[in-house]
């Protein structure tokens, strides 16, 4: 079993994808690790809609160009309904805990073996049109998943990281 790290370190944005399905125990799995993230306050406000029938990939490819022929996509929203909000500013979590929850399933799928992009190049309009999401729902991303294909390899920035003091202030 991988540690923490080592996962962490192999996970890299898929961007092709090979054709064969998530078997819907893994899936299940992978959502679990979803519904437990932290979120502010425990208020989870995520919302995640899972596609998988070709008319609705279909209308995924009409929102972004970047499915990269996965055969699913996790479609990570927020309900800014039920997020915390922050009383000196009137900020609220919804993106923060979207985010948490994200970074969850895509180390949930790499142990598993499957791989994820983080996708924010869509279009919110058309992705609230298209998937009928109520006015209180926000999209946040989109998380084609699935088994990489042979061609499928880091980016050359993938290992490109600031240094520790670059980070720290």
């Amino acid at each position: 079993m991988s540690t923490f790290f080592e996962l962490a370190q192999k996970r890299y944005s898929v961007r092709s994808f090979k054709p064969q399905p998530i078997e819907p125990d893994k899936l299940s799995k992978i959502l679990e690790a979803g519904r437990i993230a932290p979120t502010a306050c425990n208020n989870q406000p995520q919302r995640i809609k899972v596609i998988t029938a070709p008319v609705d990939l279909a209308k995924v490819d009409e929102c972004t160009p970047c499915r990269f022929n996965a055969t699913t996509v996790l479609l990570v929203c927020y309900d800014k309904t039920v997020c915390w909000e922050r009383k000196f500013d009137g900020a609220t979590s919804g993106d923060v805990d979207a985010a948490i929850v994200a970074t969850h399933l895509v180390l949930a799928a790499q142990e598993a073996g499957l791989g994820t992009c983080w996708v924010m190049y869509f279009d919110p309009t058309k992705t609230r049109e298209l998937f009928a999401l109520s006015e209180n729902i926000v999209p946040v991303a989109f998380l084609p998943i699935g088994y990489p294909a042979e061609d499928a390899a880091p980016t050359e920035r993938h290992d490109q990281n600031i240094a520790l003091d670059g980070m720290l202030f």
